[in-house]
């Protein structure tokens, strides 16, 4: 673990930067059930409507399911273009209002015998996604080597928890990691399900008062979800909520901490390009 974490912080400090690169921002979480796909989802519809061009890296290794969330089929991920000759195009999905999805498979944690041909291939096929204001990758949970990776591979990091003392718990022993293996300097906090705003204000002051007291982590809050009934129906009729019930209360919460992210995230010459960000990846997991 330590060799790899010397690696993962090789990768942060090497930039592969470009002007007009989109911002990737990973967002995590310390456990599952939080809600954390739903909210990658419902986060990069509501950054298309306000004129964003958003792509969905679906990360989370054999559970993902913001295809399911989407109402969207997928037939091909990364490992297709990578070992079966596929475009890109035939892998990316169009989603509600133009969010594309490209779903990662097991191909991006498994990528042994790999060859730099493969690579170079899988480079060029990116040029189409170089129109994109921002890369969501949405991961898997928990403290693993995958979930460590895409962190370090990425310019803006999102942990996703709920006020339930398990979930704080699992979300400190993350940044805890993070924070010993020097990945990252800053992280930033959403709040799910809360019972209104100042329950999201609470849980993120205690939290950040832990945090401040034996990590090394600059935590900054980007808001809450409040629970929400039309949410949860959203789900099971698999339309995200933000199209199903744009006047609820957790589409209002996400239109706020989206413009907060067009309000924090703004400085794109610091971005690292398409291509540097893959090449960290299959450096990490090759």
């Amino acid at each position: 673990m330590l060799d790899q974490a010397e690696k993962l912080r090789q990768l942060v400090n090497n930039k592969d930067r470009s002007v007009n690169s989109p911002k990737i921002i990973t967002v995590t979480s310390g456990k599952g059930g939080v809600g954390k796909s739903n909210f990658v989802v419902n986060l990069a519809i509501t950054l298309q409507k306000m004129g964003k061009k958003v792509l969905i890296l679906d990360a989370d290794i054999g559970m993902g399911n913001d295809d399911v969330l989407m109402g969207v089929m997928p037939r091909y991920s990364i490992y297709d273009i990578i070992f079966n000759n596929k475009i890109i195009e035939e892998v990316l999905i169009k989603g509600p209002f133009g969010v594309k999805l490209l779903p990662a498979g097991t191909a991006i944690t498994n990528l042994e015998g790999i060859t730099e041909s493969q690579i170079e291939r899988f480079i060029k096929n990116l040029s189409t996604l170089q129109e994109l204001d921002y890369i969501i990758m949405d991961t898997g949970a928990g403290v693993n080597r995958s979930v460590l990776g895409f962190i370090a591979c990425s310019e803006e990091l999102i942990i996703l928890t709920t006020p339930e003392p398990t979930a704080i718990t699992d979300a400190y022993s993350l940044l805890k990691a993070i924070s010993h293996f020097n990945i990252k300097q800053k992280a930033k906090l959403v709040v799910n399900k809360t019972i209104d705003q100042e329950d999201g204000k609470i849980t993120y002051n205690k939290f950040k008062n832990t945090v401040n007291r034996f990590l090394r982590i600059d935590l900054e809050y980007l808001g809450s979800i409040q629970e929400d009934r039309k949410a949860i129906q959203a789900v099971r009729r698999q339309i995200p909520f933000v199209i199903a019930y744009p006047n609820c209360d957790a589409s209002r919460d996400i239109v706020n901490i989206a413009k907060n992210i067009l309000g924090n995230f703004k400085s794109y010459n610091d971005n690292v390009s398409i291509e540097g960000f893959f090449k960290k990846l299959f450096s990490i997991f090759s």
